[in-house]
């Protein structure tokens, strides 16, 4: 890890720690926007990891970004900060500028295709995108559009924007916007129409690894402080195997997003990122079970944290 990977580590892991308490997530579930914590982001400069450093931003690699993500899914940040890195690299690809603020990106769902078109020197936008991470709450979307047949970035001021709320299983904003009357501040060619896709996937694998390390941390302190027929039920052979096999999922989810966001700085990390989401993938399906159980009944109330990470997985 470098200097800078170093100093984001202990930032993002103490603010988030200090920030992130049960009160915020069920807040932000009720709808509340967390306003001190994404001040707390922004002041640190944990938003901007990708952005140059001559446009504001850290100038970091997507080992850097990592770090990031992976702590935000590790503490269930109720924060679009995901998406405001992805909507950052994208935009710095294109030469674009960007906004201060979080942002969101779209489309996010197969077969929503926009159209950008240029009229009287001015942009505009045709079409909707559904489930859009974040739509309400961000000032700002990058865009992907067509414009002949050409992919094309667009920077868009969404406060004009027609807005249809909607959530996701963890109580997130996935919110349809009507981007027909859209501000398009400006719009570039995309070289590589896909890289939202592959961007996305890297990044809720990174959060999904983080998230994982959750799980695993919860449930060992429940089976260490749980006491069931005189010992505590983490001494039993039964749920050592189970908290064994948790770990080695919650690992090799970690590293398979690890190398995919190394490999995200020399090209084409297709398969990497591939492989990074289908292995977290593998580890929710196995891990999430063996949380719930581990914790068994206390795990399914909502006043145990172990839901904020088992919904977003």
């Amino acid at each position: 890890m470098n200097e800078l990977g170093a100093m984001l580590t202990d930032t993002v892991t103490r603010l988030l720690g200090a920030e992130v308490t049960k009160e915020t997530l069920q807040a932000a579930e009720a709808g509340t926007w967390p306003a001190a914590l994404w001040h707390a982001l922004e002041t640190n400069g944990l938003t901007r990891p990708l952005v140059p450093e001559a446009d504001g931003g850290a100038g970091g690699t997507w080992g850097d970004a990592h770090v990031l993500l992976r702590a935000a899914g590790r503490h269930a940040a109720p924060v679009p900060l995901a998406e405001t890195i992805v909507a950052g690299a994208l935009l710095t690809r294109a030469g674009l500028p960007v906004p201060e603020g979080p942002l969101t990106v779209a489309p996010v769902r197969p077969g929503e295709e926009l159209h950008l078109a240029r009229r009287g020197g001015a942009w505009s936008l045709a079409g909707t995108a559904t489930r859009v991470p974040w739509g309400n709450a961000a000032a700002h979307a990058a865009v992907v559009a067509q414009r002949e047949g050409i992919p094309h970035l667009a920077l868009v001021a969404t406060g004009g924007v027609e807005r249809v709320p909607g959530r996701n299983l963890a109580l997130e904003p996935r919110d349809t916007l009507v981007l027909d009357r859209a501000q398009v501040v400006a719009a570039a060619p995309l070289a590589d129409g896909g890289a939202v896709w592959r961007l996305g996937a890297l990044v809720r694998a990174a959060q999904m690894a983080g998230a994982l390390e959750s799980l695993l941390e919860q449930s060992v302190r429940y089976a260490n402080e749980r006491v069931q027929f005189g010992r505590p039920v983490g001494r039993f052979q039964a749920v050592q195997q189970q908290l064994a096999v948790l770990a080695e999922h919650a690992a090799a989810a970690g590293i398979a997003a690890e190398v995919a966001c190394r490999a995200a700085e020399h090209g084409d990390a297709a398969f990497e990122i591939a492989a990074a989401k289908v292995r977290a993938g593998d580890a929710v399906r196995a891990g999430t079970g063996i949380a719930h159980q581990v914790h068994g009944a206390i795990g399914f109330t909502y006043e145990h944290t172990l839901h904020f990470s088992t919904r977003r997985l």
